[in-house]
């Protein structure tokens, strides 16, 4: 008689299967080639269309829906389905043809920074967390110590030989790696500091915001020293937004450096922050990370109407993200067909109206504004479907037909 656990994984390998097929098809071929062209500054066959559900996938894809009882086979049949329902969803989300497994990366101090972070929860379900920061005096900043990451071969072997014995006949299994900390580095020092303190630093005590940005650059910059030196990173061009041709010239002995990845970053959390006050205090903070990356795209939902300029002195930016608070009609005036303009949407926009004919008529009309440019029209951060649980699949058909009216 079939065990439960031969059960969950007879039920993985036919999820397995499914994604195989998506992968091979000449459908994700498609895809995968508009991706390319568009970042590349090609002519795509349209502008690609892509959307993440984020906090919806409660709603789209709740954990009782899920059959498996295994931790790991569970996290495994979670990130199946949600393959599987992009795909009905009908988006330009490429299918990779791989199952990765991250390289195990340790960090020293185990707890990155030397510092620990928290965050107080929510009373309630859906309620809003708040920042406990471990930075509360200026004699906290001493306790900070600057991390580094090695790579614990044995058990990145061990997940890998459990993956290829569970899928490596369906899905070859990859190891992949990325450097260990990300170049948004408002997000950590918000963490450390509290964002409203630091909102503070900035006019009352400017030297600790210069040396916590200094920090974290460092910090950044050594990660990715330890992992270039290990030979450990992989290519970061195959899922949606970055997808593309190979980033960079090929290394002659193999080893990928950040030169051959793309990075993604932003500014969300100094919205507020004048563009003079960004560039001194954030900007020229991030230029050290992002001179070492093949390419950039830079922003998420801050307005960056006034920091063009800055974000446009990148000198390997290849994306400008412009969000629903940017001004659409200046960055294609000031941008135009040098870069990709990532067309982000309004969440609130797209899942609220009753109507779609307002979803109908504002893509048309950004669309119609973006015309001639190089564009990836872009839904994120959504939290809830608000009672229209088809809502993604009518987003997605609206936008590739504004996509297609106006290619």
């Amino acid at each position: 008689m079939e065990t439960r656990l031969e059960k969950e994984r007879a039920l993985i390998r036919e999820l397995a299967r499914r994604k195989a097929e998506l992968a091979a098809s000449p459908e994700n071929e498609g895809i995968r080639q508009r991706w390319r062209d568009v970042n590349a500054l090609r002519r795509p066959d349209r502008a690609p269309v892509w959307c993440r559900p984020v906090g919806a996938w409660a709603e789209i894809l709740p954990e009782e829906a899920l059959a498996c009882q295994d931790p790991w086979l569970r996290s495994i049949e979670r990130d199946l389905h949600r393959t599987l329902i992009k795909h009905d969803i009908g988006d330009d989300s490429p299918v990779d043809g791989s199952y990765p497994v991250h390289a195990v990366l340790v960090p020293d101090p185990p707890n990155v920074w030397g510092v620990d972070v928290r965050r107080r929860r929510p009373d309630g379900v859906g309620g809003a967390w708040a920042y406990d920061p471990p930075l509360r005096e200026e004699r906290d900043f001493g306790r900070l110590v600057l991390p580094r990451f090695s790579f614990d071969a044995l058990k990145t072997e061990e997940a890998l030989s459990r993956a290829h014995g569970l899928l490596g006949d369906i899905l070859p299994v990859e190891q992949v790696c990325d450097p260990p900390l990300g170049a948004t580095l408002c997000t950590p020092a918000a963490e450390l500091r509290g964002l409203s303190q630091l909102m503070i630093d900035l006019i009352a005590s400017p030297h600790l915001v210069h040396r916590l940005m200094a920090y974290l650059r460092d910090a950044v910059l050594q990660g990715m020293d330890d992992v270039e030196a290990a030979g450990l990173l992989t290519p970061n061009n195959r899922g949606p937004m970055t997808c593309s041709d190979p980033v960079g010239s090929p290394p002659a002995d193999g080893r990928l450096t950040c030169q051959n990845l793309w990075a993604m970053t932003n500014s969300q959390e100094l919205d507020g922050v004048s563009p003079r006050m960004w560039e001194t205090f954030y900007l020229d903070y991030q230029r050290p990370i992002l001179e070492r990356f093949g390419l950039v795209g830079y922003g998420c939902c801050e307005n960056l109407t006034h920091k063009m300029e800055g974000v446009l002195s990148i000198p390997n930016l290849r994306i400008f993200v412009c969000s629903a608070w940017t001004d659409l009609a200046r960055v294609v005036d000031r941008v135009g067909t040098d870069y990709v303009i990532m067309w982000r949407q309004k969440a609130s926009d797209v899942v609220f109206p009753d109507d779609v004919g307002t979803i109908r008529r504002e893509l048309e009309e950004g669309m119609r504004t973006l015309r001639g440019c190089h564009v990836q029209i872009v839904l994120r951060e959504l939290q809830t479907l608000a009672g229209h649980p088809d809502r993604l699949h009518v987003w997605t058909r609206l936008a590739v037909e504004a996509a297609t009216k106006f290619a």
